[in-house]
Order: structure tokens, then C-alpha cells, then sequence
């Protein structure tokens, strides 16, 4: 019978740790934050029409799902939990893509950057509503080519039996061959070389115009720089939490004991923590969505009291 059950999960049971305990309720409050900033996103319209607030708004729904789908495998990989191969498949499809979702859209929110500071003619026209949209579709496109080339590689290679087996369900499933975590590894090192340089380019032209600026367009091109050094700052979290699969890959080949403790360390340090304070950061940061969120937040204070 549980042979003919494709969702079934060989469950050994394991005593609930502190570790996962501390997990669920950084999950909990990480998401909490997460909502209450998407909440805020919504709550004037003049957010929801522009292009920054709206890929601002694209990490944060892309972060969120991570955080939830990282954290169901964690908790499966923590019990020993096994599911079959082709269900890993499908969930480890959506971890792929959405960890290159984020990199890619900072890497847009530093082009509009540029566009607003460098050609702020031309802003209205490149960054309009629909031209984001279409931005966010661009975005989802090239995340998926990582994925395709993981997934083309894996289809390749494993048997048909494989399919129907249970494993642990991990990313590093895929990797079947020594030469397909090579290939992972280019893939994932030349997205990030094409991002690192964009926002680079991005930076040295911004400098430019802030030297030449005077007055409210100096502070205005300040701001834009400082916007694309935290730009910078969260690609090289992002980068950190995409070399962390090669370090698991090889640590799971020494000892199953020490791959659950490199993996607890890299999830809470690597994924948990940049992709709560980052966003964190940035909406803080931004005055009007401060104020927006400052004045959620006085809302709900006065509706409890009344």
C-alpha cells in the first residue's frame, strides 16, 4: 500500500529540538515582518504605480515564499523525513527559481535607480507601470534558466526507477555527477559576475552625476548611491546563500550529523536573517514608505486602544 501512495513520507521519529523550535519562531516572526510591509505596500496607491515600490514589493512576496518552502524542507531534512523524488522535484523547482528571483530584481532596482538619476527624461517612459510589469516577467524568465539547466541536467541522467524512490528532499538531489555541480556552480557564478557588473556600472554613473550635482539634486543623487551600495550589500548576501548548496553538497558526502549542522548554521545566517533585515532596512530607510508604515502602525495602535 505505501508503495502506491506517491505523497507518502517515511517519518522516523525524532525528538523536537531547540534548533527547530528557534527556526519556527524566527520563521514566524521574519514572515510577520515580511506581511506587515507588503500590508503597508498596499496601503497608498501611489506605491503600487511605481516601479521601485513594486519590485520592492516583488522581493518581499519572493522572500516570503522562500522562507516557507526552505523551511518545510528543513524541517523534513531535521526529522529525516523522505518523500519521493518526483515531489522533491517539484518543490525544490520553486526553491531554485525564487533564490535567483531576488538577486535579479535588486539587480533591476538598481538599473530604475540609474534610469531615475542618469536619464530622469526618459524615467516616466522606461519605468511606467505596464514597462514594470513586463520587467517582472524578464525577471522571472531569466531566474528560470538555472533552474531549466538543473533540471535538463538531472532529467538527463537519473533512471526512471529513480522517480519513484524516497529521499531526503534537497536541492543537492540533483546533483547525480560530480561535472553537474560544476555546471550548477558556472551557471551560478556568471549570473552573479552579470549582476555584480550591471550594479557596479550603475554605481560608477551615479557617482558621476552626484560629483557634477549642486544643491537638492546633489542630496538626491546621494540617496540614489547609498541605494545602490545596500543593492550591492544584499547580492552579496544573496551570492553567500547560493554558495552555501556547494558547501552542504560536499559536507553531506563526510557525515549526515554534520551536514544537519552546517545546514541549521547556513539557513539561520545565510537565508533567515538578510532576507528579514534586508527588506527591513530598505522600507525603513525610504521616507514615504516609512511614514506609510509609521502611520499602519499608529492606526493599529489607536483601533486597540479604542
Amino acid at each position: 500500500m505505501a508503495g502506491n501512495n506517491t505523497l507518502i513520507c517515511v517519518f522516523l521519529h525524532r525528538p523536537l529540538t531547540d534548533r527547530v523550535m528557534t527556526v519556527q519562531i524566527l520563521v514566524i516572526i521574519f514572515l510577520c515582518i515580511n506581511m506587515l510591509l507588503i500590508v503597508t505596500f498596499f496601503k497608498k496607491e501611489s506605491f503600487y504605480t511605481s516601479a521601485r515600490y513594486i519590485l520592492f514589493f516583488v522581493t518581499l512576496l519572493s522572500d516570503s515564499f522562500l522562507l516557507i518552502t526552505t523551511d518545510i524542507l528543513l524541517i523534513l531534512t531535521n526529522f529525516r523525513c523522505s518523500v519521493q523524488v518526483w515531489l522533491c522535484i517539484i518543490i525544490c523547482l520553486f526553491v531554485i527559481v525564487y533564490s535567483i528571483v531576488t538577486p535579479v530584481t535588486l539587480t533591476a532596482m538598481t538599473l530604475e535607480c540609474y534610469v531615475a538619476i542618469c536619464m530622469p527624461l526618459r524615467h516616466g517612459q522606461l519605468c511606467s507601470t505596464r514597462s514594470t510589469m513586463y520587467c517582472i516577467l524578464i525577471i522571472h524568465g531569466l531566474s528560470s534558466g538555472p533552474c531549466i539547466v538543473i533540471i535538463s541536467m538531472f532529467f538527463a541522467t537519473a533512471s526512471i526507477s529513480f522517480y519513484s524512490q524516497y529521499t531526503i528532499c534537497s536541492v543537492e538531489m540533483f546533483m547525480l555527477y560530480r561535472w553537474q555541480d560544476h555546471a550548477r556552480s558556472a551557471v551560478s557564478q556568471f549570473y552573479f559576475m552579470i549582476m555584480g557588473i550591471t550594479i557596479a556600472f550603475s554605481y560608477v554613473q551615479i557617482m558621476k552625476v552626484a560629483k557634477a550635482a549642486s544643491g537638492e539634486n546633489k542630496r538626491s543623487t546621494q540617496k540614489g548611491v547609498r541605494t545602490v551600495i545596500l543593492h550591492g550589500f544584499q547580492l552579496l548576501l544573496c551570492l553567500v546563500q547560493l554558495w552555501t548548496p556547494f558547501i552542504e553538497s560536499a559536507v553531506l558526502q563526510i557525515d549526515f550529523s554534520l551536514f544537519l549542522n552546517v545546514r541549521y548554521f547556513n539557513y539561520v545566517l545565510f537565508s533567515l536573517t538578510p532576507k528579514c533585515l534586508s527588506p527591513l532596512i530598505y522600507g525603513l530607510r525610504d521616507e514615504h514608505f516609512f511614514l506609510a508604515l509609521k502611520n499602519l502602525m499608529s492606526a493599529s495602535s489607536y483601533s486597540k486602544q479604542t
